[in-house]
């Protein structure tokens, strides 16, 4: 009977559920991703002419600018819009990474700055940082043993 009344649920569930619109979110997430990167790409430039970086050494401080406006753009509440409508497009870039550490501290600034703002900001930040030195370690051990071995110059 319980069994029945769950199929039955799911069945009129399933029935009135709203169609996701799949290659709309996939186009829009396309593009705003797209700009995204173009904006990082200008900024890459900019720090190239303005500043004497080279393709070497840019990107350190592109990702950085990137993150920092993009925690702006949560802090005024605008990033939010934009990953509303875009999805995964902000997600992805390392812009998702930065509005995801900002509004970690934003939920949980009324707890304080160390217990609230500074544990839970860096709850994601820890193991994202902690997973990309653990996978560089593992990558540069690799290339360390087949320069070794004269697999690669």
């Amino acid at each position: 009977m319980l069994n029945t009344n769950k199929q039955q649920y799911s069945q009129l569930a399933t029935k009135h559920e709203k169609k996701r619109p799949i290659l709309l979110n996939c186009v829009r997430a396309f593009i705003i991703g797209g700009l995204i990167c173009v904006v990082g790409q200008a900024i890459s430039f900019f720090y190239m002419f303005y500043f004497d970086f080279t393709e070497q050494t840019v990107g350190d401080p592109t990702v950085a600018t990137l993150i920092f406006i993009t925690m702006l753009l949560t802090g005024f509440g605008i990033y939010d819009k934009c990953a509303q409508f875009a999805g995964a497009g902000t997600a992805v870039p390392v812009t998702g990474f930065g509005n995801a550490v900002i509004s970690a501290a934003m939920e949980h600034r009324s707890e304080g700055f160390v217990q609230g703002v500074g544990a839970n900001m860096f709850k994601l930040a820890g193991s994202v940082i902690l997973f990309g030195v653990f996978s560089a370690f593992i990558i540069a051990l690799i290339k360390t043993t087949l320069i070794q071995l004269g697999v690669i110059g």
